[in-house]
């Protein structure tokens, strides 16, 4: 009888690029292939960990003399919504929410191009098209679902209108939320916040007790709004631990903030039927 072993995750290191989070800044990240049978056991691994994923490869980030962007997630069970949280909820208690498969549709692509187009021009994903987005959405190795959040009908017309969209996937001790976009025209309705809030509140119908949220990023404004939500940890020193104050916590420059890579990767705990391969 053949036996086949598991195959070992290896690591590897990207070449450094303009950051997009802090100005002035090169990015680095550290990352392995997501594949096989045991894509799942890694993935809940990894997340733990501080690492994300996109499409078929998990990362984190590993800058040379930066460690500014630190993973973060919510505490489900002691979440409290804020007085403005609570009207976030009470300004879209019109959407409905339905959890799919991971399955790409040219409603959701319209979408996502006018999020894009009015929020994110300049960004790395701006040129996506529609089969780039397809590949972003369906190519998973594991548990993911599409949330999507649907208005109702406009005047004269009989569909729901799709109003958010989140990429999200399920762990073993929590939903993962990839990616997500939504109508850039409802600024006042702070469908962002909303999805987050709707994620917490599946997140507890399901009984997990984490939302991950990506990466928190002090200095960036565009990752300051994780720092509003309660109950809110950050991976860091290797270990999950509360936020506490957020202006305690620093973007500055430091040559010794980053581990060398190889310290970096034996310190990765692998699930018992993984072996770690240099």
């Amino acid at each position: 009888m053949r036996h086949t072993l598991p195959i070992a995750p290896q690591f590897y290191v990207t070449a450094p690029q303009s950051c997009p989070y802090l100005d002035g800044r090169m990015e680095r990240k550290l990352f392995t292939a997501l594949q096989g049978e045991r894509a799942e056991m890694l993935n809940d691994a990894l997340s733990k960990q501080g690492f994300r994923r996109s499409q078929n490869v998990l990362y984190r980030p590993s800058c040379a003399e930066c460690s500014a962007c630190l993973s973060a997630r919510i505490r489900v069970a002691d979440f409290t919504p804020s007085r403005g949280q609570r009207r976030t909820l009470k300004r879209n208690a019109e959407l409905q929410r339905e959890a799919t498969s991971p399955w790409a549709t040219e409603d959701q692509y319209a979408l996502f191009r006018r999020y894009l187009d009015s929020r994110h021009a300049d960004g790395g994903m701006a040129d996506m098209d529609i089969f780039e987005f397809a590949a972003m959405i369906e190519e998973t190795p594991v548990r993911s679902r599409v949330v999507e959040y649907t208005s109702p009908p406009r005047p004269g017309e009989r569909r729901r209108e799709l109003t958010a969209v989140c990429l999200t996937d399920v762990l073993d001790d929590g939903l993962s939320m990839v990616y997500s976009f939504y109508d850039p025209d409802r600024v006042r309705d702070s469908l962002g916040t909303y999805v987050i809030l709707d994620h917490i509140a599946l997140a507890r119908e399901v009984g997990l007790p984490y939302v991950y949220l990506g990466y928190w990023v002090p200095g960036s404004r565009k990752m300051g709004y994780k720092a509003n939500f309660d109950a809110l940890e950050i991976y860091k020193d290797n270990r999950w631990q509360p936020i506490g104050d957020p202006e305690a916590h620093t973007s500055e420059l430091h040559p010794l903030s980053v581990d060398p890579i190889a310290e970096q990767v034996a310190r990765i705990s692998l699930p018992d039927s993984l072996p770690r391969r240099g």
